[in-house]
C-alpha cells in the first residue's frame, strides 16, 4: 500500500520534471524531448528518400517504433500527473501529443499513413519552455499572450479587410470585366487579395482609367495589413509583459499575473 503523502510528493517531483522548466531536472528532460523529436523527424524524413529506405528500411522502423513507444509512454504519463486530465488532453499541447504518436499505430491499418509523422515538429514548440530559462525569460507565453488577448480585435479587422476585398474585387469585375482578364467576381476577388498581399503575381492587370484607381485603393489598404495589427498585439505586448509563467500544478497552464497567488484557471494554489 503506497503512503498517500509519498504519492503526492513523487507526482509533484514528477510535475515538476515533465511541466515545468525552472528547474535543472525539467530543462534536462525537455533538451532531451527536443533531440527525441528531432530524431524520430529526421529517421522519418530518411525513410522518404528510396535510395536510403531501400538500405536501411528495418533500422528506420525499428527507430521509429522506439520513439512512438517513448512518447506514448511520455503522454500518458502527463495524463496520469496533471490533476485535470481532460484539460490538458483537450489543450493545443495535449492533442500534439497525441497526434504525433497516432500515425505510427494506424499505419499497421493504413499504410502511408506514417508521413503524417512529421506533424512532431509542432513539438518543437516547447522549446520555448527551454529559453524562459534564459534571458528571454518566456518571450514565447507573452507573445501567445498578446495575440490571445487581442484575437477579438483583429478578427474584427481581418474581417473587415475581406469584405474591402471583396467590394473591391466585384468593383473590378464590373469596371474591367472578361475581356482584361477579370472572368468572374471569384477571379477578381482573388486578384484583390493577390494585389492587397502586395504578392503581385500579374497575371491580371487592370486596362481601365477606373480600374487602375480601384487598384491603387487596394495597394495603398494593403499597408494597413502591417500597420493596424502590429499596433494591436503592440499593445497587449506591453500588457502581457509582466506575466508569471509559472505552470500550475493543477491544470498545468501558465500565464498568471506576475503576484498571483493563485491560479487564474483553477483556483489552486501556485
Amino acid at each position: 500500500m503506497v503512503d498517500p503523502s509519498t504519492e503526492a510528493s513523487l507526482r509533484e517531483r514528477l510535475h515538476d520534471i515533465i511541466f515545468e522548466a525552472d528547474t535543472a531536472t525539467g530543462k534536462a528532460f525537455d533538451v532531451c524531448l527536443i533531440v527525441a523529436i528531432l530524431l524520430s523527424i529526421v529517421a522519418v524524413s530518411l525513410e522518404s528518400v528510396h535510395g536510403i529506405d531501400a538500405e536501411f528500411h528495418n533500422v528506420l522502423v525499428a527507430m521509429e517504433w522506439a520513439f512512438t513507444l517513448l512518447f506514448t509512454a511520455e503522454y500518458i504519463l502527463r495524463l496520469i500527473i496533471t490533476r485535470q486530465t481532460l484539460r490538458y488532453a483537450t489543450s493545443f499541447f495535449g492533442v500534439v501529443d497525441l497526434l504525433a504518436i497516432l500515425p505510427t499505430y494506424l499505419s499497421l491499418v493504413l499504410p502511408g499513413v506514417q508521413s503524417l509523422i512529421v506533424i512532431r515538429a509542432l513539438r518543437l514548440l516547447r522549446v520555448f519552455r527551454v529559453f524562459k530559462l534564459t534571458r528571454y525569460v518566456g518571450e514565447a507565453n507573452v507573445l501567445g499572450q498578446a495575440i490571445l488577448q487581442s484575437r477579438s480585435r483583429i478578427v474584427v479587422f481581418l474581417t473587415t479587410i475581406l469584405v474591402l476585398a471583396f467590394i473591391s474585387g466585384a468593383g473590378m469585375y464590373l469596371v474591367e470585366g472578361p475581356d482584361h482578364g477579370f472572368t468572374s467576381i471569384p477571379q477578381s476577388v482573388y486578384w484583390a487579395i493577390v494585389t492587397l498581399t502586395s504578392t503581385g503575381y500579374g497575371d491580371t492587370v487592370p486596362q481601365t482609367v477606373f480600374g487602375k484607381a480601384i487598384a491603387v485603393f487596394i495597394m495603398v489598404m494593403g499597408y494597413s495589413l502591417i500597420i493596424v495589427p502590429t499596433g494591436i498585439v503592440s499593445t497587449e505586448l506591453l500588457r502581457a509583459s509582466e506575466v508569471d509563467n509559472r505552470a500550475c500544478i493543477s491544470c498545468s497552464r501558465e500565464g498568471h499575473d506576475a503576484n498571483a497567488k493563485h491560479c487564474k484557471w483553477c483556483g489552486d494554489p501556485l
